[in-house]
Parts: structure tokens; sequence; C-alpha cells
């Protein structure tokens, strides 16, 4: 009897430890899924947090696209202007490289005709430096060569004669001196043989026999007096040879100049002696120069209006 009941009592002994074991182990899961439905929480309310903080981020990027989209169409928009200005600037510069290139050939055919004018003015000069040079050696064939500044005579290198007052006039008078008169009947012969040739003649515009007096005196008397002394040489002259007269007067002409064209400007006898004097000039024509000049300036205006308009056809009757 007593071994049956201590076998119950170590029975019951084993039931009452058994329940207590298995409510901690249910407590204990309890507890663990607890805490992993809390920590399931919290990291649910972290994720949200960041997802929120992600979809701000991402609304401000969509922003920032939307600003940089913008800026792009406004760039695209310039861009399509800049182009459009860049195709006139070039259409521009084609038409600016043609009218360049029509000025270069104009500016070149001008540069030939300018090259032609300017050789045949060169032309015209030489003839008139060979007109200049038959009249020097002319009179220098009557006269002899002489060149001194203290000659009587002087024959200077641009063709004109210089006669000393006092070989051909006496002080304050304008009637030819005796021993003057061999001269004046020289420079006749001379000037009579240059203007028979008709190449020379052809160049020569005046032979201007030209009176000079020096600074003292009245200015009307001078002026005077030296215009007298002027038509007496040219009367002489023509005395002197008729033929110069009567064929080749209208090439002559006389001027008086007074004290106004001195030599010299010192205020001494010997300057007042050089500037008292009688001067030959011949005075050539200009006209050929005159001439290229005119046509070359109706070249330019007939190339600068262009081709004449074609004529209208006639009405139909």
């Amino acid at each position: 009897m007593k071994k049956s009941r201590r076998r119950n009592l170590f029975a019951e002994d084993e039931v009452e430890n058994f329940w207590p074991s298995f409510a901690d182990l249910t407590s204990t899961i309890s507890l663990i899924l607890f805490m992993l439905v809390l920590l399931a929480f919290l990291q649910n309310l972290s994720s949200g947090k960041k997802l929120e903080q992600v979809r701000d981020e991402l609304r401000a990027t969509i922003g920032n696209l939307g600003a940089a989209r913008t800026k792009i169409d406004l760039a695209e928009k310039n861009l399509k202007l800049l182009s459009a200005q860049l195709d006139v600037g070039r259409a521009e510069l084609r038409a600016s490289q043609d009218k360049l290139a029509a000025q270069q050939q104009v500016i070149a055919a001008s540069n030939v005709e300018l090259a032609n004018l300017r050789s045949r003015i060169s032309g015209v000069a030489v003839l008139r430096l060979d007109v200049l040079q038959k009249v020097k050696q002319s009179l220098e064939a009557q006269l002899g060569p002489g060149k001194s500044a203290t000659s009587p005579v002087v024959i200077a290198d641009n063709g004109n004669i210089v006669i000393n007052e006092s070989v051909v006039f006496e002080s304050n008078s304008y009637n030819i001196k005796r021993e003057g008169k061999p001269l004046l009947d020289m420079l006749a012969h001379a000037f009579a043989k240059v203007l028979a040739d008709p190449s020379v003649r052809g160049n020569i515009d005046v032979i201007l026999v030209q009176g000079h007096t020096d600074e003292r005196g009245e200015v009307d008397y001078n002026r005077e007096l030296s215009a007298k002394r002027a038509n007496a040489v040219v009367d002489h002259m023509f005395g002197a040879d008729p033929a110069l007269g009567e064929s080749y007067g209208a090439y002559f002409a006389s001027s008086a100049y007074s004290e106004f064209r001195p030599l010299r400007t010192e205020k001494n006898e010997a300057a007042y002696q050089q500037n008292r004097r009688i001067e030959l000039s011949v005075v050539l024509r200009d006209n050929s120069v005159r001439t290229l000049i005119d046509e070359y300036m109706k070249s330019i205006d007939t190339s600068l209006q262009g081709p004449a308009p074609a004529p209208a056809a006639p009405a139909a009757p």
C-alpha cells in the first residue's frame, strides 16, 4: 500500500513540474513574437519615413527635371533662332563676297585703264619735254648756251629766257637801247624757226613776254613800266621778223608782273639788278592731257551706268 502511494506522489510531482515549463515556453515565444512584431512595426515605420523622404526627393528631382526641360526648350528655341540668323549671315556673306568679287573685277579693269592712261600721259609729258628741248636748242643756237646767273641773257632749264633789264633798257625807260636790238632780232628769228615746225607749234599755247621790276618805286609806276617794256619787246620782235607777227602773232602775249615775282629777296643793288628783267616763257598746251582725262572719266561714267536699256518693242498696229 505504501509503495503505491509513493508512486502516485511522484506522478503528481511530475505533472506539476511539466506545466510551468510549458507556460514559460509559451510566454517566451509570445514575447519573441511580440518583439518580432514590434521590430517589424518599427522597421515599417522607419521604412515609411525613408519612403516619404525618397518620395520628397523624387518630387524635387521631378521638379528639377521640369525646370531643366524648360531650360532645354528655351535653349532649343535660341539655337533655332541663332541657326536662322546664321543662315541669314551666310547669305549676306555670300552676297558681300559676290559684290567684292565684282568690285575687284572693276578695280582690276580700272587699274588696267589707269595704266594705259598713265602711259599716254607719260607720252604727252615726253612730247612736251621734247618741245621745250627744241625751243631751247633753237635759242641756244642763236644766243649761245648761257647758264650763269650773272650773264645778261640766261636760258633756264625749263626753256625760259631771262634777259637782264640793263641789256635792253635804260633806267626808268621802256625805249629799247641800240645795243639790245640785235639780241631781240635773234630772238625773233629763233621763235620764227621754232613755230614753223607744226609738231612744235601744235603743243605751244602761248609765248609769254613778262616785264619785271625791283621793289623800289610806286607799285602803279612799276606795273606800268613793266607792261610798257614787255609790249616794246613784242613790238620790236614783230618788226624784226615780219613773218613772226603775221603768221604766229596769235602765240604771243605780254604781261606785267611789276616787283611781285622777284628772283632774289635781298635788299641790295645786285639783287635789284637781277630782279629787273624781261622773261620769255613758252607755255605748252595741256589740252592733250585734259582730253585723255576727259575720255577716261567718260569711260568710267559709262561703266558705272551699265549697259543701255534695250529699246522698247514697237506697239502693234
